[in-house]
């Protein structure tokens, strides 16, 4: 999903830069959106899971209203008072089919901050990027562990800087949201 999402991100950047202001609200709207559902959400849902596996490895009893609580405190953690959710958001957990793969969801923000960088580096860098994006990333396919085809493009997914400029790149349509919001 890597090259999928850095594609899109590529697009998006195109699309903002030629949009008059309406349409503009809402392509930022959607990317926005996406940035909170993927990278900050999918967070909280790798959180909670290592948390659950944590109490079932301490033999404490998960319970649904154990789980119910667990899931509500990092809601809150998460999204703050800045968000309304209902009375039941504690249950969500429950509909949540990626949770049957043990430690999985973490990878959707993961491979959303590292195509975040990517696009990033293509959109700051140009040539040299472009050339590592398709030398170093898309034509290495399989070839070697996603980590090391990464690190040779350039994102280095054991350092905290991809998820640092995917939040850079968020703030940055935020702040962008908000001018054309006053306008």
């Amino acid at each position: 999903e890597v090259a999928s999402t850095c594609n899109e991100a590529l697009l998006s950047d195109y699309m903002d830069k030629h949009l008059d202001d309406d349409k503009r609200l809402l392509l930022l709207n959607q990317e926005l959106e996406r940035f909170r559902a993927t990278l900050f959400r999918q967070t909280m849902f790798a959180e909670f899971e290592h948390k659950i596996h944590q109490i079932e490895e301490s033999g404490e009893p998960l319970t649904p209203t154990r789980m119910n609580d667990e899931y509500a405190k990092l809601n809150k953690l998460y999204f703050g008072d800045a968000v309304d959710t209902d009375k039941d958001i504690s249950k969500e957990w429950s509909r949540i089919p990626h949770f049957y793969m043990n430690y999985y969801v973490y990878q959707y923000a993961t491979g959303y901050s590292a195509a975040q960088s990517l696009s990033h580096q293509i959109l700051t860098e140009g040539k040299p990027a472009v050339e590592r994006y398709i030398n170093e990333f898309l034509k290495k396919g399989s070839s070697n562990y996603p980590i090391e085809i990464l690190k040779n493009a350039g994102v280095d997914m054991t350092t905290p800087e991809p998820i640092e400029q995917a939040c850079e790149v968020f703030k940055q349509k935020l702040d962008a949201f908000e001018k054309l919001m006053k306008a």
